[in-house]
């Protein structure tokens, strides 16, 4: 390997959990070095063959690395191959993929021991900054001590590897919602206005709000205007006056939103025209209290929907429900204790709540079902709740609510995207939810509606 000329130049050392985390890491480090040491592909060797996902994702790592390294000499691998270019990268590619053999380099760090893989990758780390000290030469991992040990041993930069967040997944994610500076009016001046019947319907031009979805909410500097974004063409978008004062005034179930973004979440619930909602949020924003309490006012009080069905997978320990006696239902309540709680909140105030509970689901013919049994059911009529958990249970969030059935109301509740990303090896099933939340609200159509909770 030829050194580096000068500080701008950046080698990358790649620990095992980055490329299980994204295993196709080392496109992101297009204009620099990414250096794959050989106990990094040890690890993908075994980690490979485990009954788990993220033994899928050490195949599809090892399948990249040959992929690029596949025409390329033992002199070469070790001089560096170049890099594909990347699509979603803004320059050509300029830099390297180079693999080391670190069992070769002398131990120059003491008192860790010799075998653990974690320390050899880190002595490589430590050797390439000697041999390389006109170049920065960074370890990126996503294991905090291992983070912690390195800076110990003397490697001067250290990494966390945060670009899967920044640029790739978390961007395509809308919030569901715009807030304009200043007055809204101010921005627009004249405009057609048509009523029907209660509602009335602004049209604006297209090139005051450039970057629009439908059912996008549109807030402003003041505590007057809201509206929501009915559809829109090349010249001209069609908003559906709401207002702050209507959105903090409706309730369901005898729930009234705490905040407009509370209120922007029960409107596009209550609504039967938006077919898929999904709030996103860290706990205890209210997701699951204002999707509950929705689904039990459009069942029971209007009579829109005959039933209620809430799914979430287990646990790897339990990926099946298991042989033990009991009904699905039985199986699935301790992992659905959730809804059971914010059952018993919305009727605290009853002389007997369990009873009141029961009583309820029982009328709104609440139903508990393992999202492992979901594929190729066609449910009609109903309101479905999916509560996914942190992890792999994103992968199946695009089948399960692209079913082809007319009123059928789905809603998810996600925790944090970001911190979801932070604990998943599987960057995969993010990049799938991304690409549903897309595909619904690029359509101009009244189907679908993503919300960013706000506590």
């Amino acid at each position: 390997m030829e050194k580096a000329s000068n500080l701008e130049s950046k080698m990358y050392v790649l620990d095992t959990n980055v490329l299980l985390h994204e295993p196709l890491a080392y496109l992101s480090f297009q204009e620099h070095d990414v250096v794959i040491p050989m106990t990094v592909l040890e690890e993908l060797d075994h980690i490979k063959d485990r009954k788990h996902d993220v033994s899928r994702d050490a195949r599809v790592a090892i399948r990249g690395l040959d992929e690029v390294l596949k025409n390329a000499t033992p002199e070469q691998m070790l001089q560096g191959v170049a890099l594909p270019s990347n699509k979603k990268a803004k320059a050509s590619s300029a830099g390297t993929l180079i693999i080391v053999n670190d069992h070769l380099f002398v131990d120059s760090i003491s008192g860790l021991p010799g075998n653990e893989n974690d320390h050899r990758i880190i002595n490589c780390a430590v050797y390439l900054q000697k041999q390389h000290s006109d170049s920065k030469v960074i370890l990126v991992t996503k294991d905090i001590n291992m983070r912690l040990k390195a800076k110990g041993a003397g490697l001067k930069y250290v990494e966390d590897y945060r670009t899967d967040q920044l640029i790739d997944d978390i961007s395509l994610l809308t919030s569901g919602y715009k807030k304009i500076e200043g007055d809204f009016w101010d921005h627009v001046g004249e405009c057609n206005t048509q009523q029907h019947g209660r509602d009335t319907f602004h049209h604006v031009p297209k090139n005051l709000i450039p970057d629009v979805f439908c059912n996008e909410y549109l807030l402003d500097g003041g505590d007057q205007f809201a509206a929501r974004v009915k559809s829109y063409d090349d010249e001209h978008i069609t908003l559906k006056d709401i207002g702050v004062e209507r959105l903090m005034h409706q309730q369901a179930w005898g729930v009234k939103p705490k905040n407009i973004y509370q209120g922007m979440a029960l409107d596009a619930l209550l609504d039967t025209s938006i077919e898929l909602v999904i709030l996103t949020g860290p706990a205890g924003c209210g997701k699951t209290l204002l999707a509950l309490a929705s689904a039990l006012e459009m069942v029971i009080e209007k009579g829109i929907y005959d039933k209620v069905i809430v799914t979430r997978n287990t646990p790897e320990i339990a990926e099946s429900i298991g042989f033990l006696p009991g009904t699905e239902e039985e199986k699935m309540a301790p992992w659905l204790a959730a809804i059971t709680d914010t059952l018993e909140v919305l009727h605290k105030g009853d002389e007997n709540p369990i009873s009141s509970r029961n009583y309820i689901m029982e009328k709104a013919n609440v139903q508990f079902k393992s999202v492992n049994f979901m594929r190729g059911r066609s449910i009609q009529n109903a309101v479905v709740i999916l509560q996914p958990r942190i992890g792999k249970i994103l992968k199946f969030l695009p089948p399960c609510f692209y079913w082809p059935v007319e009123k059928v109301k789905r809603i998810s509740l996600n925790m944090d995207f970001c911190n979801d990303f932070k604990h998943s090896h599987n960057s995969q099933s993010l990049q799938s939810i991304c690409y549903l939340g897309c595909k619904y609200n690029t359509h101009s159509s009244n189907d679908a509606n993503f919300w960013r909770a706000a506590s």
